[in-house]
């Protein structure tokens, strides 16, 4: 059912009357208004017009369970009449957190130990440096402080989440990175990797260049490194062979805690519950959220190692963790969680996910490879991305004034699908949720097609592009 012409132009009004929307131009939306949602189920999306979208995006790569999901509306409704908050300051606990903190340790790579709730990844990840902090400060290293990220990584953007993030754009406007938040490499292979040289060799190389930055400011600086497993913000870029492996005995030669953001790739994304399972990854704290409730509601945590946990225990100065917030652990998200997770044991979705996510691929590989503009698909699982170029063969970059990846989010829009642009590439990335069948790619993929093909027609008639060959 729509809604009438006149609420729907009072509610957009409203919209630009009253709102400051994430990551939106404050003087576009002043003159287009929102773009109104109204229902949702599965993986399609309804607007105020009464369009029906396939949402092949999750929302924010969050919608894990897809929408709709009475069972976690149910749970959420439950546990608000029954007991809608208390806080977890002080030792106090609620059942909905106590068991969500141990199903989450069960299914978490071995040797994690604790976990810290808090509501979103920003403030997770900023809670994970400061338990790093904390951690280093125990043991009598307090000048070990530096964190170091990657080009291009996306962590948050609260203060310290952001100078995480390796994006120019969350930067420039605040004077961010803070002093202390360095950045390595990409490690993007294709872009990064040079003529001749295998995906190990160029891991070798870039865990060498990680090394280096360590030795120059000082290993007994250097607190911490943070990674997502897969990039998100950077398009789907997955590791390159041997990445991880190489990065990882640069952090011990040093003595540098490992940070796995996990908070897109967690809960089934990749196929496997974490990619630290996929990847062979044995970070010291960890980054969980979206996934964690499908997005019900705002939940996130902070994840610390028994090695970690030893050394907080062991502080002969009993110092007191002086960090929380008001709704960390709070009854009705952990709730949603607890149903959440019901649904992806109960229904496979991460088997789903590792099916169908390959089934994606393959077909995104057959379908559009051979597009005269499609220069890589990457990614893993239910995350992955195209990229698009001017010369396949040379891979000179499409002008990124010309914002082709915007550009085609629009078209693809007008196909009634939702895929996701980026700022500063010319990538479009893909993460529906996990309940997504084969069919459903395959008409994400057609819908997507059209959208590119208008993309192209729109190149060469404007003059900017024409095949090559």
């Amino acid at each position: 059912m729509t809604m009438d012409a006149a609420s729907n132009i009072n509610l957009e009004q409203m919209d630009v009357d009253a709102t400051i929307h994430a990551f939106t131009s404050l003087p576009d939306h002043a003159e287009t208004g929102p773009h109104i949602m109204t229902s949702a189920d599965g993986i399609y999306l309804t607007d105020s017009k009464g369009d029906t979208y396939i949402d092949s995006m999750a929302a924010l790569f969050c919608v894990n369970a897809g929408y709709g999901r009475s069972e976690i509306a149910d749970a959420i409704s439950e546990q608000a009449h029954k007991f809608a908050y208390f806080h977890t300051f002080a030792g106090n606990a609620h059942e909905q957190q106590i068991k969500l903190g141990d199903r989450l340790l069960n299914i978490l790579p071995r040797h994690m130990s604790k976990v810290l709730f808090a509501s979103s990844g920003s403030e997770a990840n900023d809670a994970n440096v400061k338990l790093a902090w904390m951690y280093q400060h125990i043991r009598g290293k307090p000048n070990k402080r530096k964190i170091i990220a990657r080009d291009m990584g996306y962590h948050g953007v609260t203060t310290v989440a952001a100078s995480m993030s390796g994006l120019p754009l969350m930067h420039q406007p605040f004077g961010l990175p803070l002093p202390g938040f360095l950045h390595t490499d990409k490690g993007h292979y294709y872009w990064e990797g040079r003529p001749g040289e295998s995906e190990r060799d160029f891991s070798k190389r870039m865990a060498a260049n990680l090394d280096a930055l360590i030795e120059a400011e000082g290993p007994d600086t250097v607190c911490a490194f943070i990674s997502e497993p897969v990039m998100g913000a950077a398009a789907c870029v997955a590791p390159a062979e041997g990445y991880f492996e190489e990065i990882q005995k640069v952090l011990k030669k040093h003595d540098v805690l490992f940070i796995a953001d996990e908070v897109i790739t967690g809960f089934g994304r990749l196929g496997t519950w974490f990619a630290c399972e996929k990847y062979d990854l044995k970070p010291d704290l960890m980054t969980l959220s979206k996934g964690i409730t499908s997005a019900y509601v705002p939940l996130s945590a902070s994840v610390i190692s028994d090695k970690m946990w030893q050394v907080f225990v062991d502080d002969p100065e009993n110092l007191v963790f002086t960090h929380g917030h008001t709704a960390s652990g709070h009854p009705i998200a952990c709730a949603a969680a607890n149903a959440n997770l019901d649904l992806m044991e109960g229904e496979g979705l991460i088997e789903n996910a590792a099916r169908v996510g390959a089934y994606f691929k393959e077909q995104l590989i057959d379908r559009l490879a051979d597009h005269p503009l499609m220069g890589e698909i990457r990614g893993d699982g239910l995350l992955l991305a195209t990229e698009l170029v001017a010369n396949k063969q040379t891979k000179q970059e499409l002008d990124i004034e010309w914002d082709c990846s915007h550009r085609l989010f629009d078209l693809c829009l007008e196909e009634k699908l939702i895929s996701r642009g980026f700022f500063g590439h010319n990538s479009s990335s893909f993460s529906p949720p996990l309940c997504v069948t084969n069919d459903e790619i395959d008409e994400i993929i057609t819908r997507f097609s059209r959208g590119l093909d208008k993309l192209t027609d729109e190149l060469v008639r404007d003059g900017r592009w024409k095949p090559t060959g």
